[in-house]
């Protein structure tokens, strides 16, 4: 029998979407506050780098655990638990009264995080009917982009705005309120979780894939500023054997009837395997975006507010990509992400142009029509990706695999601005122009592979009658 759909999902989810954004928002807002903040506080240069980067490896480490404890405690209570935690950690960064108690509540918040956010992807997987998953997840795939766009621009408002005094303080604060509200909100909307886990929690497997994936993500997140020493590359090469590690380790875990942390029958499907490396690579060359950003503060003397403004344009492109491509994706399946892909393509290669042909006398202007391309690229491929990825996840899995699309997309967020930034401050020796040309030029490379990798992605099978429905894949 088939299980009727949750009456108040489409209430829920505006809850929800408003915690993504948030965490969006937060991860990037604090990048403007940082000067004041050091001014302030009087931090040494490596506290400011650990206030951004402390909350980033801590969100990313717990993203597929938080998913799988959803699994099994139910995503409600792992939703308010994380928003709640997450207000919390807010709080105490907005009152930290110095950089060490600073830098700890950014971890917490990061931690937080990483239990709040796999919930809203399990949520969309488990209840919405295929019909609704397409609308559903592209609100899912907007907020994402529109939050880390946004949070630049709130954070040289708040801070420019020093309400009631509190400088930088407001870039925290204001999550207080919004946290509240959500995590009480989720409590009456969400549906009474259902546990499908039958075993605890994978102990050995948390700490043995933490390690693996810090490994990964500590030289990515740290390898830039520290120039790429050896032993960047040296830890790096240990995530291999920590993987191999942890696959063997959920496999014998399975193999004894107890549930594993990832079931690695996850990665047999098609959907999930290529639709990961497909969204590792597509979001790896979305670095070009930070660049284009260092160019027009670095070399060009943008205020981070100017070079905000700059990039808004991008916000009507994911919009509008979004919502012209995902009523398409039954009948498209894989074109979809591939049509993006193009868009993305295009709006980097004139860019480049742009760049490269106004030199010093580059504008807004000039950047207006790529920057509104290659929001429209993002707005019809990361919806579409998430949607193909995700087709052929069973509902036990729902948190796990939202787990992992989210590490996954966390690691090609990460790997951008190492690849692509790191391009770019090595080529500055030859001048700023040059340099920008050259790692926009990796980050058009990076597309063109995504856009290839594309074919191999399953084909849709079957189309259902109502528009938004979920391709069902091959």
């Amino acid at each position: 029998m088939t299980k009727e759909p949750f009456e108040g999902r489409w209430r829920a989810l505006t809850l929800l979407l408003a915690a993504v954004f948030m965490d969006m928002v937060d991860a990037q807002i604090v990048t403007v506050a940082l000067p004041t903040l050091q001014r302030d506080l009087q931090a040494a240069p490596a506290v400011l780098q650990w206030t951004a980067t402390g909350y980033t490896l801590a969100f990313a480490l717990m993203l597929i655990t938080g998913g799988r404890l959803g699994d099994r405690y139910g995503h409600r209570a792992l939703f308010a638990l994380g928003t709640a935690g997450f207000g919390a950690a807010s709080l105490a960064a907005g009152l930290a009264p110095g950089a060490g108690p600073l830098l700890a509540a950014r971890v917490a918040q990061g931690l937080f995080a990483g239990l709040m956010v796999p919930q809203v992807l399990a949520f969309v997987q488990a209840e919405f009917p295929a019909a609704e998953r397409g609308r559903a997840m592209a609100f899912y795939g907007m907020t994402f982009p529109i939050g880390g766009l946004a949070g630049p621009l709130l954070g040289g408002l708040l801070t420019q705005a020093d309400l009631f005094g509190w400088g930088w303080r407001t870039v925290f604060l204001v999550n207080v309120p919004i946290a509240a509200v959500v995590a009480v909100g989720a409590l009456l909307l969400m549906p009474a979780p259902r546990r499908t886990a039958r075993s605890g929690v994978d102990v050995l497997g948390v700490l043995v894939l933490g390690a693996a994936l810090l490994a990964v993500l500590y030289p990515l997140v740290r390898g830039p500023e520290l120039g790429w020493p050896g032993r960047a590359f040296a830890v790096m090469a240990c995530a291999v054997p920590l993987l191999a590690l942890f696959v063997a380790h959920q496999r014998a875990r399975e193999r004894r009837g107890r549930e594993p942390l990832v079931r690695p029958g996850l990665f047999a499907d098609r959907a999930m395997s290529v639709g990961a490396l497909v969204m590792l690579v597509f979001y790896c060359g979305m670095g070009t975006f930070f660049v284009l950003a260092l160019h027009l503060q670095g070399a060009l003397g943008y205020s981070p507010l100017g070079a905000a403004l700059t990039m808004l344009p991008a916000t009507v492109g994911i919009v509008a990509g979004n919502g012209i491509g995902m009523p398409l994706a039954p009948r498209l399946g894989r074109a979809l992400p591939a049509a993006g892909l193009v868009l993305l393509l295009v709006g980097t290669g004139w860019t480049i142009a742009a760049v490269t042909a106004a030199g010093a006398g580059l504008t807004a202007w000039h950047l207006l029509v790529p920057v509104l391309l290659y929001g429209a690229g993002l707005g019809l491929g990361a919806s579409s990706l998430m949607l193909i990825t995700l087709s052929g996840v069973d509902r036990a899995d729902a948190g796990a695999a939202s787990g992992v699309v989210n590490t996954v997309v966390q690691l090609g967020v990460a790997a951008g601005p190492a690849t692509i930034g790191t391009a770019y401050f090595a080529g500055l020796a030859d001048g700023p122009f040059d340099a920008a040309r050259d790692a926009l030029l990796i980050g058009l490379a990076l597309f063109g592979v995504a856009l290839l990798a594309c074919a191999l992605l399953p084909r849709p099978v079957a189309v259902p009658a109502a528009a938004g429905a979920a391709p069902v894949v091959d």
